[in-house]
């Protein structure tokens, strides 16, 4: 359980002695270690090494304003983490954890909607509270791409509801 609580840290960016008792207290929660989050977390921190030679495909995200950015997205990765690595302002205030609702898109081709998996039950409830919802909305920490979903154009609505921490956006790790 040490280990794993260390790991947890580590995926924060922390140390044992820099985090104080109260994040190692959280670190060590059960449901943390076995949460989306931590896994997400990790798997941004592989991401992060050498992404060439990587396949990828082709992903249009449209801005609050409706400009349109056009990113190579690596197989595998989640929608949310391939905005933030190429800063588009998608919030994903919980990091990946399934915990909120403000890395919300909307997929603008319905056809291409349908070839996504189905939504957890979990992702159906957060996305109750989303603002803007459609028949064709996602979160994109539950998004990952691939090869089917090449060309994608997704929307980020216009506002978000963040009930994790208001105005809190996190920085990519």
């Amino acid at each position: 359980m040490l280990r794993l609580c260390a790991e947890a840290l580590r995926a924060r960016g922390l140390t044992a002695a820099a985090a104080g008792p109260s994040s190692i207290a959280a670190a060590s929660y059960s449901g943390l270690l076995q949460s989306s989050w931590f896994h997400a977390s990790a798997s941004r921190h592989a991401a992060a090494a050498d992404t060439e030679g990587q396949e990828t495909i082709t992903v249009t995200f449209i801005d609050k304003e409706g400009k349109e950015h056009t990113v190579k997205a690596p197989i595998g990765k989640s929608l949310l983490e391939v905005a933030h690595d190429n800063e588009i302002d998608l919030e994903g205030a919980c990091e990946g954890s399934l915990a909120c609702s403000t890395c919300h898109l909307i997929f603008e081709d319905e056809e291409l909607y349908k070839k996504v998996p189905e939504a957890t039950e979990d992702e159906l409830d957060m996305l109750d509270l989303a603002f803007g919802l459609t028949d064709t909305s996602r979160l994109g920490c539950q998004v990952l791409a691939a090869k089917e979903l090449d060309g994608a154009r997704v929307r980020i609505p216009a506002a978000s509801r963040n009930f994790y921490v208001d105005g809190h956006k996190p920085k990519p790790h």
